[in-house]
């Protein structure tokens, strides 16, 4: 029979994971790199060591200009008919699930030295929703999740709701009976969660998600910012007769998005915006468009962007989002001031998912005593401005973001 000790909680996220085991009943975060609990949800496969990297190596692999292929937030593929389909990859035709079952692999073997155990049954958080309430890809996504821990080497898997586990390593909040919320924004899900402190621990009153995440935020600056750069919004002359036409927005959408990057790079693509450059009216944005393609850039704008992002949120209101890759001393500036309008569609879809929370609880705003911060995206002010306006009275504090989920999982193991 297994022993909770040989549980391992495993926060799988879009843009990092984490890991997790209870030691003396308190969790114990696996060390991913010296000094590191996290791992950058990554990959990198190199064409010239035929080597697969993860995490920061892969980070750095990229930024370094290494000749090989880049995935990240391969979590947002879940559900789809991507994740099944065979690509190949160095010496081989793989599928995203055989890829993430590898950084599973990889995770296990971690925790394993760590702790000097085998790990053979998972804990794993899950968003509350993958990609909407009543999506039928919903039970899918899971079913693939689920395959991906079992093709890693685990035999057992159980899901937790994300903002639970965060809710169960919360603890109990300083009286009995007041209510929280958790607001927990991952790279690609938001999920809340209600929840009130009791003589018993932990009473989950109601849980919602919605498909929104850091890389969404990524994903509107790009668009908003960059693509305008390289094409998007000018006119096309027509190719029969006179007239014009818009350039079509298609692969700007997609290259803006983190996990449809690497299908990109095609052929075919890359020969039909040459077609569209030599119909373009601005010629040399649409050339900045075939460069991009034609040197596989896409993972490097959105590490500008995100960049950019974090210096903005900062307060810098001279920050840019630096492109010298693509041209020299081209940029896109991207001033504090500019996140609220870029973001609020979000702010008001994340307004409404705390709104629809209280009323699967049936609660009132006021009846919320506190709201509090999990994952790496809540640290976006946008976030947090959104909810002090929805909860005015509440007190609004930040726990561990970038592991609460994780030592909730591995507290979550002992009770199973």
């Amino acid at each position: 029979m297994v022993t909770h000790s040989h549980a391992l909680g495993i926060d799988f996220g879009t843009s990092n994971s984490a890991a997790a085991y209870l030691r003396d009943g308190m969790p114990r975060l696996v060390e991913m790199a010296p000094g590191q609990t996290t791992l950058p949800t990554t990959f990198f496969f190199d064409y010239e060591t035929r080597q697969t990297l993860m995490g920061e190596p892969a980070n750095q692999a990229l930024l370094n200009g290494e000749d090989g292929r880049f995935m990240r937030a391969l979590k947002r593929v879940l559900g789809t008919t991507l994740m099944h389909e065979k690509r190949q990859v160095l010496n081989q035709r793989v599928t995203c699930v055989e890829i993430i079952a590898r950084f599973l692999a990889q995770i296990k073997t971690r925790a394993e030295a760590d702790a000097g155990l085998t790990f053979d049954r998972a804990v794993s958080g899950r968003p509350v929703v993958f990609h909407g309430v009543d999506d039928p890809r919903e039970e899918q996504a899971e079913a693939d999740l689920k395959a991906c821990y079992l093709a890693a080497g685990f035999k057992e898997v159980e899901f937790v709701p994300e903002p639970e586990a965060a809710a169960i390593a919360s603890g109990t909040l300083e009286q009995m009976g007041e209510i929280g919320l958790i607001v927990d924004i991952g790279g690609g899900t938001s999920d809340f969660s209600l929840f009130r402190s009791g003589a018993d621990g932990i009473e989950i009153l109601a849980n919602h998600g919605v498909r929104i995440g850091g890389t969404d935020f990524d994903r509107t600056i790009n668009i908003d910012r960059v693509m305008p750069l390289l094409g998007k919004g000018t006119q096309l002359r027509k190719v029969l007769g006179p007239g014009e036409t818009p350039m079509p927005n298609a692969i700007f959408n997609d290259l803006a998005t983190w996990e449809k990057i690497p299908f990109l790079y095609t052929a075919r693509n890359r020969r039909a915006v040459e077609e569209l450059a030599r119909l373009a009216y601005e010629p040399e944005k649409l050339n900045r468009l075939v460069s991009v393609l034609e040197d596989e850039l896409g993972h490097e704008l959105a590490f500008a962007v995100e960049r950019g992002k974090i210096a903005a949120n900062s307060g810098d209101e001279q920050s840019r989002i630096v492109l010298e890759q693509i041209e020299r001393d081209l940029a896109a500036p991207l001033p504090t001031a500019a996140l609220a309008p870029i973001l609020d569609a979000h702010a008001q879809a994340l307004r409404i998912g705390a709104q629809e929370t209280l009323a699967r609880a049936g609660l009132e705003i006021a009846q919320v005593n506190r709201v509090i911060y999990v994952g790496g995206s809540s640290l976006m002010s946008i976030v947090s401005d959104t909810m002090k306006v929805q909860f005015p009275d509440a007190q609004h504090s930040f726990t561990e973001v970038f592991t609460a989920v994780t030592n909730g999982l591995a507290l979550a193991s002992a009770r199973r």
